[in-house]
């Protein structure tokens, strides 16, 4: 998986997904989900295990996950409600924000 965080005006945002799904553009109408390299990747990404994925997550004010392994990283830590993930074209998203 790739994590990438970066600090924003409103706070932590991380950016997980699988590695096979960089680059790629998931469509089911009205939805498009592009998995960009300028969001998800680049030189601030790191290759990241579970723990890593969870850690980030965790200390995140708003979170992006894509991916079935990063998805489910995310459910199984309890941290991501199974009911609310989409499923996009075959890959699964999940979006975060702590309030």
């Amino acid at each position: 998986m790739l994590l990438r965080e970066r600090e924003t005006p409103e706070g932590l945002l991380v950016s997980v997904c699988d590695e096979a799904c960089l680059g790629e553009t998931y469509v089911e109408d009205p939805v498009r989900l592009e998995v960009t390299e300028e969001f998800y990747g680049g030189e601030e990404a790191i290759e990241a295990d579970d723990t890593a994925v969870i850690d980030g997550i965790t200390r995140a004010d708003v979170a992006n996950i894509v991916g079935r392994e990063a998805v489910s990283v995310a459910i199984e830590a309890g941290i991501i409600d199974e009911d609310r993930v989409l499923d996009i074209d075959g890959t699964l998203h999940a979006q975060l924000l702590w309030m």
